[in-house]
């Protein structure tokens, strides 16, 4: 298998800051003039910079194409990936909306993790993984879905008594992207 094929390339991503007149950045702060989008992935929270083709319009919480396969209707081409350091405070504001909105968009993708996942030591077990969720709530969770596996985010708020899950697995996101180097990742892409 080739090594572009087993990278990971996001198709869709959500726009969290469009820069008309470019931004500050660079060792020197040199300003940049060229119109510059921010975005996160839809399938990897992937974290990119963008330039947008000319003309278009780009709103807040658009989502975009970005892959390789189609046309891009909106996207000239993708700079490269960012860290949340990279990202303008606009950009951090709306990352976590955004988040959650993603998790609630694919709810079945964070429902099959509920009723999939496994331990990843003898000792730590994935799920305690997500802010909220220790030993007692893991407990519940896999014996809950022993009997039954679980059918949306909801049921297994109602079934175990967990708070909103859909928050939990955001903060667990946030988390992901804003550590250097997080220990495990259970919804991110390794840079």
């Amino acid at each position: 298998m080739s090594r572009e094929a087993q990278r990971k390339f996001e198709d869709y991503a959500y726009v969290l800051d469009y820069m008309a007149r470019g931004k500050m950045g660079g060792t020197r702060q040199a300003f940049r003039t060229e119109p510059l989008v921010q975005l996160v992935g839809e399938s990897y929270f992937t974290l990119l910079e963008a330039i947008p083709r000319s003309g278009v319009t780009i709103s807040l919480r658009e989502r975009l194409y970005i892959g390789k396969e189609l046309p891009r209707e909106k996207i000239s081409h993708i700079k490269g990936r960012i860290s949340y350091d990279d990202l303008t405070s606009t950009a951090r504001i709306e990352l976590p909306l955004m988040v959650e909105d993603i998790v609630i968009n694919n709810e079945e993708r964070f429902v099959r993790f509920f009723n999939t996942t496994q331990a990843v030591t003898q000792r730590l077990h994935s799920l305690e993984l997500i802010p909220g969720i220790g030993k007692k709530y893991t407990w519940a969770i896999l014996e809950a879905r022993e009997r039954k596996p679980f059918e949306g985010l909801g049921d297994i708020k109602d079934r175990i008594g967990l708070p909103d899950p859909a928050k939990l697995i955001t903060k667990r996101v946030l988390e992901e992207l804003a550590e250097r180097e997080p220990k495990y990742r259970l919804f991110t892409r390794a840079p």
